[in-house]
């Protein structure tokens, strides 16, 4: 279980910076994000190449699993993602979603108060949190279990906010060649 200051593996800066560039012409004019060390890396690449302005949210941050972080998931002997599992200092899932419901009456403040678009880098469940209790998904989609890293998801507002794309990756095509090729090795 990661750690709120842990920072973002080199596969985790390839990653971000190839999300950046995938948004660099999107007309991005601000920068939401958790305030966790990897969102905010990932926030900064985004900012290198937009010069969006940058502010931090803690309601972003990922859902506290209080005593478990830093441990190792083989060790854990819970399913930590239960419905019903609350872990030790904490947040239960109500209290998540109740934070969440937070961050997103704070999303829709900021983005309808700009002129161009809003990115939000956040964590995977809030991101899951959001698709199943506020967008309306495309027909034929379903809230993912899991949400990749650096993955793009693209909501349009204004109500009913309606998500044109989700959980994408495709900026992350061909990463892992690509890194074999800069590095040297083929």
């Amino acid at each position: 279980m990661q750690l709120p200051d842990d920072p973002l593996s080199p596969r985790g800066v390839a990653q971000a910076e190839r999300l950046a560039r995938r948004l660099a012409g999107e007309g991005v004019t601000h920068i939401v994000s958790s305030d966790f060390a990897r969102a905010v890396a990932t926030a900064r690449h985004l900012r290198a190449v937009t010069g969006a302005p940058l502010a931090l949210e803690p309601l972003l941050r990922e859902r506290s699993f209080g005593d478990l972080r830093g441990r190792p998931y083989a060790e854990l002997n819970v399913d930590m993602f239960a419905p019903d599992y609350a872990p030790p200092n904490g947040e239960t899932w109500e209290a998540f979603h109740a934070r969440v419901d937070q961050a997103w009456a704070r999303v829709q403040d900021l983005a309808a108060g700009i002129d161009g678009h809003l990115a939000v880098v956040t964590h995977g469940l809030v991101c899951r949190s959001l698709a199943a209790r506020h967008l309306a998904l495309p027909d034929g989609e379903v809230v993912p279990l899991r949400w990749e890293n650096t993955s793009l998801t693209i909501v349009e507002c204004p109500s009913p906010w309606r998500v044109r794309l989700l959980n994408c990756v495709a900026h992350l095509d061909d990463l892992d060649e690509a890194r074999l090729t800069d590095s040297g090795a083929v």
